[in-house]
This record gives C-alpha cells, structure tokens and sequence, in this order.
C-alpha cells in the first residue's frame, strides 16, 4: 500500500483520508506498527508517529504541531469554511429547537473549533510580515483551484478575519446556549 506522508495527528490523517479517498476515513483502518500508527484507506497509507500524536494532545493542538505535510493551505482554508458552514446551520437548528440537545450542542461546538483550527493551520503557512500566502504553500490540485478562484481568501487580512469570526462564533455560540446543553 502507498504511504502519503505522515500525518501530525490521527485526527489530520482520517481528514486528509477524508479529502483524497473516495468514501474517505469512514472506511478507515488503523493498525500499529513500531513507528506509530498506519491509517488506511482506499488504498492511500498515512503514519501518524506515536511522539507526533502525544505532542498533539499535549500542547492542546488539534491537527497536529508544526505546519502539515499532507493538507496545502488551500485545503485548510476549504476545510476551515466547511466546518464554518455546518455550525452556522447547526447553531441555527439549534436556537431554533427548545428541547436541550447536549449532543446537537457538542455538534456545534466541534464544527466551530474545527473550522478556527483549520484556518489556523492554513495561516502556518503563512511567512513572517507575508500579506499573503505564498505560491508554494499550494501543492494540491484543490488547493490551487481554490486559490486561482479566490485569491482574495487568501490573504493574512481575511485569514485573520476568518479566525477571529470562528472563534467569536464558537464563543457567542457557547454563551448563549451552554444552559440548553
């Protein structure tokens, strides 16, 4: 089976499975091996080490420390927007349902972190005083694409202003309903 590269976080490799395999992480294996553990799917191979997946919990870092070797900026910034979008709409069925749902809440609470800590990992990408991401932090097909469509997306501006409004998001959205939760 092909190896893909190493993975920062198991949470980076069944993402990464999820945007490059048909059916994508949910059909998933994992095993371990001397070296961490192999996430399979669809006949792509990621590692993720054991020492890169304790520093992940450890420092409180979703996907994984360091800057990926597997999602391009582009792909963290799509994803980023995906997360956004379903916890605005589950933040919407949510406010709109007086039943306390702690499982629909906790829904909400992911996608938004998800969606802060995709676009934070597209900013790592991002060079010291750069205005925009640089031409090779894109390397995927999606990436690029997304970048040639937008280019305006891409910018520490609009990064910038992505995080925060996810944060916020996520920080507005627990303030006003953590009591239904």
């Amino acid at each position: 089976m092909p190896e893909h590269g190493r993975a920062r976080s198991l949470i980076e490799a069944h993402l990464y499975l999820d945007l490059v395999v048909s059916g994508g992480s949910a059909q998933a294996s994992v095993s371990e091996s001397p070296d961490g553990w192999l996430v399979r799917a669809g006949g792509v191979e990621v590692l993720v080490p054991y020492e890169a997946e304790r520093t992940a919990k450890r420092s409180g870092v979703t996907f994984g420390a360091g800057v990926s070797e597997l999602l391009d900026a582009g792909q963290w910034v799509l994803v980023g927007a995906t997360y956004a979008s379903r916890a605005l709409e589950g933040g919407l069925f949510f406010a709109a349902d007086p039943s306390p749902d702690p499982e629909r809440f906790r829904a909400v609470v992911a996608d938004w972190s998800f969606a802060a800590d995709a676009v934070a990992e597209a900013l790592k990408f991002l060079p010291e005083g750069a205005g925009e991401l640089p031409r090779e932090a894109f390397w995927t097909e999606m990436g690029t694409a997304a970048r040639d469509a937008e280019p305006g997306r891409f910018t520490r501006v609009k990064l910038e202003s992505d995080l925060a409004f996810y944060r916020q998001s996520l920080a507005d959205f627990r303030r006003l309903h953590t009591e239904n939760a």
